[in-house]
């Protein structure tokens, strides 16, 4: 009869300690800046946008210093992701070149002098 009893306790017991973990690692974040390059309001939304993949929390892009400040969750996604994706919408990062083809399909008032 004990078993009957314990075996689904012990299960239970595991799901909840699970569940547990898991918001915990969730729950982690770091804060992060770095360079991307752009020009002006559409560089701002475009950037923030791409910056936003799974694991980031915020991102917020500011034209005069160019900087770009995240808070993100670093069990979730890598930084190096992040870079990736804000290359892939055709800005430079200080730490990825967007493809000349991408960029090149910029609006005229995004394109910025490359470094």
């Amino acid at each position: 009869m004990l078993t009957k009893i314990s075996l689904p306790l012990t299960m239970l017991m595991f799901l909840f300690i699970q569940g547990f973990s898991t918001q915990i690692a969730q729950e982690q974040s770091e804060s992060a800046e770095f360079k991307v390059y752009g020009e002006c309001g559409m560089c701002k939304t475009r950037i923030e946008n791409a910056a936003k993949i799974e694991g980031v929390k915020s991102a917020s892009w500011d034209k005069e210093s160019q900087m770009l400040k995240i808070d993100f969750n670093p069990t979730l996604v890598k930084l190096a992701n992040i870079h990736k994706s804000i290359a892939k919408v055709g800005h430079d990062t200080d730490k990825e070149k967007a493809e000349d083809e991408i960029y090149k399909k910029l609006p005229l008032c995004c394109k910025y002098e490359r470094p």
